[in-house]
């Protein structure tokens, strides 16, 4: 799994895509994410967005692509949907990431974690540890 810990650059302070630069978006019935939550202990700054029942909007994806490099490392392709729609037997580019990612929340790599500089996207030990980190110094 391609994890990845990002520091943005200044220009996030000027591309506020997400209306908070404190936001978490997770699956509230995933309990992985509500573990990551947990130890996170978010402050009432930090916004919460469920993606099972508010996905993630086209700008800010494609804002998190920009810092991250491509759609690819957004995508989960651990969801089951991945083989179901048989997506593991096709090329899949980057404009095809982009169109499940909008389509189907299963599909993002979570959670992702906006704060303030810095990005945090997936479940690794080592995000999980530096987003706490983040979050509890800010």
């Amino acid at each position: 799994m391609i994890v990845l810990l990002l520091k943005l650059m200044d220009k996030i302070k000027t591309h506020n895509v997400t209306g908070s630069m404190k936001k978490i978006y997770h699956l509230k019935s995933c309990s992985t994410n509500v573990r990551i939550l947990k130890e996170i202990n978010p402050g009432s700054d930090v916004e919460l967005q469920n993606i099972k029942d508010e996905n993630i909007d086209e700008k800010t994806l494609d804002f998190l692509k920009e810092k991250v490099g491509s759609y690819e490392a957004l995508f989960s392709k651990k969801a089951m949907k991945y083989r179901s729609m048989g997506l593991n037997e096709m090329a899949l580019s980057e404009q095809d990431y982009k169109k499940y990612m909008l389509q189907e929340y299963t599909f993002l790599k979570r959670p992702f974690m906006i704060n303030d500089d810095e990005v945090f996207i997936g479940n690794s030990k080592s995000v999980v540890e530096a987003a706490v980190e983040s979050f509890n110094n800010h």
